[in-house]
Parts: structure tokens; sequence; C-alpha cells
């Protein structure tokens, strides 16, 4: 570990995770481009063109995962560097739904090793932080959906330049993480640094906790990327530029990630997810019934509610089944990001015959189910329940 250059690998994940985020907010204004008002596709086929974005990222991240224990992290993040390229090439020239298919699916790949491979690379690297650190670096996360919203409202709003444009943005994230990682030596994972064989990591999934947090995940991803994914078709009615609103949610986001350290040594990591059930829900509630600037004022409480619950939930896994491994914490992550590929269709075809409205009040049951587990899993570690 010596060797390891922690400073300059940790900013080349993080700005990895921005250009993830920004392939989703970019991925968000496409919807205009391609949807009825655009190229004519209907809302449903939209959300089955962005499918693949999310079935991608699941596929790289549940294979990523054993891959990373396999050839290193280093050639991992390469790979990622290599469908990341070829995504942002094949949105540049998609015409239609098959090609829009394709490029998603590409985007997803390099998406879904970036959290396959830095992920267990935090942890790896910051072993008595990992609370701190993985929510700094998914801090980034929103950072990047704060980037591509902005830049998507400069190029397309303000200067009326083609969506090609927009796209191309992505470039500059890539090119840099990709110059940072030259030459850099990358650390092992845990699982192979404790010595645990990859059979005794497969039975730690089967864990009665693994299981109840994978059930939770998915849940949360729902919850989380389902609504801002389609935000420019749920809060259509409200009067207000919905990529705004996804900009400031991530504002918001970003700033509680990065004070995630300090939450942590106030709320147990059971307490900060319960935390973010409570404030998911009554922040969809409270958007199902705003309008105008008050949309802010609810999407505030919305944000505080999603902003702990993917990074905490990876880093729940990680410091309590460490020997689940990178696997473990990758087939998590690939589990979120299911249920947003299975989530987003079923959105598409709600909105196709309803409101925005309707369907944010329908997504609110996903916190509130939530908040029973979560709770439950509260008052089983405060009671040293055995899980």
């Amino acid at each position: 570990m010596n060797q390891v250059n922690k400073n300059r690998l940790f900013f080349a994940s993080c700005t990895s995770l921005l250009l993830t985020a920004m392939t989703f907010a970019v991925r968000a204004r496409l919807e205009t481009v391609f949807g009825p008002s655009g190229i004519g596709l209907t809302l449903e086929e939209i959300g089955y063109a962005f499918m693949p974005a999310f079935w991608g990222f699941t596929i790289a991240m549940i294979f990523g995962g054993p891959l990373v224990d396999t050839i290193g992290m280093k050639k991992g993040m390469w790979l990622a560097f290599l469908f990341h390229t070829l995504g942002i090439v094949t949105t540049l020239v998609a015409v239609d739904l098959d090609s829009l298919f394709l490029a998603t699916l590409l985007m997803g790949l390099g998406n879904g090793m970036v959290e396959a491979v830095c992920n267990p690379m935090v942890a790896s690297m910051y072993p008595d932080q990992k609370t701190k650190m993985l929510n700094r670096f998914h801090l980034w996360w929103p950072a990047g959906i704060v980037v591509g919203s902005i830049a998507g409202f400069i190029i397309m709003d303000l200067m009326a330049l083609p969506w090609h444009f927009m796209v191309a943005t992505l470039f500059i994230p890539l090119a840099i993480y990709g110059y940072t990682l030259l030459g850099q030596i990358f650390p092992i994972t845990e699982r192979v640094e404790m010595g645990i064989s990859g059979s005794d990591a497969l039975r730690s999934l089967l864990r009665p906790l693994y299981l109840f947090i994978a059930f939770c995940m998915l849940l949360s991803a729902a919850t989380e990327l389902g609504t801002t994914q389609r935000i420019e078709s749920l809060l259509k009615e409200t009067g207000v530029n919905a990529l705004l609103v996804l900009a400031f949610i991530n504002g918001v986001m970003m700033l509680g990630r990065y004070y995630a350290g300090s939450v942590s040594r106030k709320l147990s990591i059971a307490g900060m997810l319960l935390f973010s059930a409570s404030f998911s829900f009554i922040g969809l509630q409270l958007l199902a019934i705003s309008s105008g600037n008050y949309v802010f004022a609810s999407a505030t409480v919305f944000a505080i509610g999603i902003t702990f619950f993917w990074p905490t939930t990876i880093a729940f896994i990680s410091e309590n089944i460490p020997e689940s491994g990178a696997f473990g914490l990758s087939l998590m992550g690939g589990l979120g990001n299911l249920s947003v590929a299975t989530i987003l269709p079923l959105m598409g075809q709600y909105l196709d015959s309803s409101n925005g409205v309707e369907v944010i009040q329908r997504m609110s049951i996903l916190p509130a189910v939530l908040f029973l587990c979560y709770l439950m899993l509260f008052l089983a570690q405060k009671n040293k329940v055995n899980l």
C-alpha cells in the first residue's frame, strides 16, 4: 500500500464517477430530444431506450466484482475507460430507438465498471474511514448531476446549440480520469488481502443480513434514481425547469455527503438509513402537491432523504460483511441498478396514461416500506441482535 498514490487514485475514482453521473443528467435531457416532442418516441419507449444503461450497469457490476478480484483494479478501470469512450461516441451518432439503446448499454457497462472497481478500492485504501470516504467518493455523483444539468441548460437552453455539444462535454472528465490513471499502482481488494476464498465470499452473500440489505437497496435505488432520471416528465406540469431542480437536488446531496463522516459519528449507519427513508417519503409527498418555487422547498426535503442511501448502504456492507469482498459490494450496486432498469419503463407507462403527480405518489410507497425495514434494522442493532 506504501507505493499506492491514494490521493491520485481517489481523484481518478471521483472524476470517473463524475462522468458516470453526467451521463445520467445528459440522458435526462435527451428525453426531450428523442421523446414525443423530438423524434417521436413515446415515454414508454424512452424508458426502454434508457433501460439498458441500468442493465449494462448491473451486468458490469455483478460480473465486474469477481473480475476485479481476479484481474485487479487497474485492468478494471481501463475497461471502464474503454466502455465510456464507446458509449459517448455511439450516443453522438444515435438517431432512433435501436441506436439509443446500444449507446446507453455501452455507457452503462462503463458506469458499472467504475462502481465495481472504485467502491472496493476506496474501502481498501481507507479501511478505518469507510463511511466517510465512500460518502465523499459518492458526493461526486450529485456533483456530476449538477455539472451535467447546468451544461445541458447552458448549451441547449441559453445558447440554443444542438444536443451533440452537450454530449461532447463528457469527453472532458473522460480525458482527465484516463490521464490520472496512467502509470499508477493499484491496491488489492480487501477479500484478497484478508485471504478469504471465493467460495467463502459467496456464502457470505446468503447471510440474512446481506439479503435484507439487498432488498432495501432495490427500493432505495428506485426511489433515488428512478425519480431523478424521469424528472423532466414528473415535474412537467409544475411550471419549473426540471433540470434546474435536478441540479438543486444534487447540490444538496453534495453538501450532505461531504459531511457524512460527522453525521455517522452522531447517528449509526442504520440510523442514517432510517433518517433517509423518512425524509425521502416526506419529500415525495410534498413534491406531489407543489408547484412553482415551492417545488424547490419540497425538493430540498427529498434531496436530504436520498443523500445517504447509496454510499451508506455500500459502507454498511463493507463494514458488517467485509468477507463478501468486491463481489459483495458490486452485487449490491448491481441490484440497485437492476431495480432502476425495471422501474423506468413502468414509470413511463404510468406517465403515458396519467400524470407526474400520480406517479410521484406511487413512488412514495417505496420509502414508506424502507422506513419500516430500516426501523427494524435500527432497533435490532441497538439491542445487539445478531443478524
